[in-house]
């Protein structure tokens, strides 16, 4: 049975640009970095999401993901999506929209794009639904 998410696994082109986006931006931390004949590695961790890591990948050896499926979003919580949209917006991230969006739970959420057009959202949870 599953206990919990382990990663969620993102394809990058610069391993080091990558690893100073989530480290300077959001606060993740490098657990562990290295690399085989066929790619680099790096999982990346928070103090705040202890189990949940983060796994760049940098394949020095193209590789065809098109047949393996993709991850859609990677989301992050926040407590208030305004302070946290103004807070990014003057660390240079552009959303893709100008207002929060209202999820089906009643959740605030926004995306916007990373370092390697990996889709990322904020979200701020309702908590009357939690």
């Amino acid at each position: 049975m599953i206990k919990k998410v382990e990663h969620v696994a993102l394809i990058v082109r610069d391993m080091n640009q990558s690893i100073d986006f989530y480290t300077t931006m959001f606060g993740f931390k490098v657990r562990t970095r290295g690399e085989s004949k066929v790619r680099e590695i790096c999982f990346l961790f928070h103090e705040n999401q202890s189990g949940f890591e983060i796994e760049l990948i940098r394949d020095l050896v193209p590789q065809e993901y098109a047949e393996k499926g993709i991850v859609n979003h990677l989301a992050f919580t926040v407590e208030s999506i305004e302070t946290a949209m103004a807070y990014y917006k003057e660390k240079g991230i552009s959303f893709l929209s100008e207002t929060p969006n209202i999820a089906i739970d009643g959740a605030k959420t926004i995306f916007f794009s990373g370092l390697n057009q990996e889709l990322l959202q904020l979200v701020e949870p309702n908590l009357k639904n939690k």
